[in-house]
């Protein structure tokens, strides 16, 4: 079976956020819901608890993100914000 890039959810205090999302994405957000559910074997009754790792996940693995925000928190104070 095809491993998801997601795992089981972690059970943090959330921030609570209104997004609004495209109808397409809202149902690829439910099936992927199904699927990681059968893949963990953890109830997901809510697909928007999967935003937060999705997000987590995709900004981790964005290396011009992370070459950016290096570059900027070594640079001096007042240079680069």
């Amino acid at each position: 079976m095809t491993k998801l890039k997601l795992g089981a959810l972690s059970d943090d205090k959330p921030v609570k956020l209104t997004v609004e999302l495209p109808a397409p994405v809202h149902r690829d957000l439910v099936a992927y819901a199904k699927l990681l559910e059968r893949q963990t074997g953890q109830p997901i009754a809510n697909p928007a608890k999967l935003i937060g790792p999705m997000v987590e996940r995709f900004i981790a693995t964005d290396r011009g993100f992370a070459k950016l925000r290096r570059a900027n928190t070594s640079s001096p104070p007042g240079k680069g914000e």
